[in-house]
Order: C-alpha cells, then structure tokens, then sequence
C-alpha cells in the first residue's frame, strides 16, 4: 500500500510540471460567406508545439485534435484568397486557453473558392396513383410549395430547370388526399442547397358518371349552291365527369362539324363528324358516331 500512494505522489507530482511538446491540428473552417463555397485549402493540417502542465497534456490527448479557423477574415489579392499565419495563429492561440503556444508552421493559407448563385425552379410531383372503378381526379394535383430556391455554383444550378419529387405511389384512392415528400435531390448536384427538403402533394378525388348531349351538325365548306341534309341531323356527345361538371353541361358547350372538304369520293354518302374545342375540365367527351349519312342537294 504505501509503494502505491508514493508511486501515485509521485505520477501526480510529475503531473503538474511544465512539458513542451509537438502536436498536429486538424483544420475545421468556418463562416464562409454565404456567397462562396469552399472547393480548395493549401494545408489542412497545422503542426505546432505547445507548452502545458503534464495535466492538460493528459487531457488533450484524450480530445479529437480539431481547431477551428474562421474564413470570415480571409484577404483578397488579384483573385486570389489567402490568409497570413499570424491570423490564423491567433485563432488557434486562443482555442488553446491555458496553453502555450510556442511554434506554428509559417505557411500562409490560400483558399479556393467557387462563386455561389440562386435560382428557383417549379416542383413537379412522380405521382403514381390509382383510383377505384368510377372515380377521376378533380382537377389537377397540388404541390405546396409549388418551387423551390436552389443555391449552388452557377455551373451547375444553371442546368436545372425542374426538381422532381421522389415517386409518390398511391393505390385504391377514393377521397381527397394529402401526402408529404420529399424532393428528389441529385447525385449529381455537388454543393447545392434546397430551400426546402420536402413538399405536400394534395387532390381531390370525386365519383363521375356519363351524360349523353345531343348536339347539332354544322356542315362546313359547303360548295356554293348546294344545300346539304345530315341523317341525323344531330349526334350523340357522351361526356363522362363529376356529377356537377355533368349538370351543368347543355348542347351549346359543344360544338360537332362536317367538313365537306373530306369527302373524297362522289359517290359517297356518309361525311365525317368531328368533335371541336371539347370542354377541357371533363375526364372525357366523344362522339357517339363517327360519320352520317347526307343528301346533296343543287338549290
């Protein structure tokens, strides 16, 4: 017992002397200005000696040996960025606190950086979804935000025009719904930041059904001097959309043409129908027939 307390008398005493030692640090760089990134540092790594108590040795060398160099204070010569080592010497100095800090390399530190720019892009949803028998999406899905503010260097966020969402895939769906993802970030996109990771895609769902319109036939191109009779003189339009798209639909919304100028054997007695300018917000509209028959007749 008493070899053990004059050993640890004595480990402690030698403790508390002054040691001068050799030591490399790690650099961790911050406050780079918002503008820039940094892409190059001429050395990352510093040697130094120090001068400490055998105590903060023994402390310091159970510590990750990083410290921090603020790029904030760097100079700017002809394009080129650099920073003196009595700045950065001071930086470390006062990290070191109780410590002395005897020697440091002499090099100075040059930084390479690349210019930063913004720009902000639409969003656009990778929905896949699926709806149950007689269900349609009523209008168009929305993303929220609907773009987003890319910041990165120029060479690259240039190039981006669209950000996709990663696949949303929603089966079954029969009510309106609401579901947060995320953006799909490129690999490829090095350096660029998001102003925002994530989005909401939302939509409404509704049941729709089929309303058949009867809707006139206007011949169009008809040669002068001729008149012209359609069997039948209207044709069927099926429309197929939500139960308040439907009512509110009437022949007018419609408009079907003849073009006499398609006929183009004389012998024939059918013409050709077409569908102009259907209503877009409806999940469907066709005709009901494809041609009719019809009379020339000289006036």
């Amino acid at each position: 017992m008493f070899l053990l307390c004059s050993g640890l008398i004595w480990f402690l005493n030698n403790l508390a002397k002054t040691y001068t030692d050799n030591a490399t640090f790690e650099l961790v760089f911050f406050h780079v200005p918002d503008s820039l990134l940094l892409t190059e540092v001429s050395k990352k790594q510093v040697d130094v000696k120090i001068q400490a108590s055998g105590f903060q040795f023994l402390g310091f060398n159970f510590k990750n040996k990083e410290v921090r160099v603020d790029v904030s204070s760097v100079n700017e010569r002809n394009g080129r960025y650099y920073m003196p080592q009595s700045v950065y010497r001071k930086q470390i100095d006062k990290q070191l606190r109780s410590m002395n800090l005897l020697e440091i390399d002499e090099d100075t530190l040059y930084f390479e950086f690349m210019r930063l720019v913004t720009k902000v892009v639409p969003i656009a949803s990778k929905l896949d979804i699926t709806l149950p028998q007689n269900h349609i999406l009523d209008g168009e899905p929305v993303i929220e935000p609907s773009e987003v503010t890319l910041k990165g260097p120029w060479n690259i966020v240039d190039t981006i025009n669209t950000i996709n969402t990663v696949k949303l895939k929603l089966s079954d769906v029969s009510t309106d719904f609401s579901q947060e993802v995320a953006l799909d970030k490129m690999q490829e996109s090095g350096g660029i930041t998001y102003s925002s990771d994530k989005v909401v895609v939302s939509g409404k769902v509704a049941r729709f059904s089929e309303k058949l319109i009867e809707v006139p036939i206007k011949v169009i191109n008809l040669p002068e001097k001729y008149e012209i009779k359609t069997f039948p003189d209207k044709v069927g339009v099926l429309c197929k959309g939500t139960l308040n798209q439907l009512k509110l639909l009437e022949s007018a919304d419609f408009e079907v043409i003849a073009d006499y100028n398609t006929i183009k054997d004389n012998a024939s007695k059918n013409i050709g129908l077409q569908l102009v300018n259907p209503l877009e917000n409806l999940r469907s509209a066709e005709l009901s027939e494809s041609q009719v028959e019809f009379i020339l007749r000289k006036q």
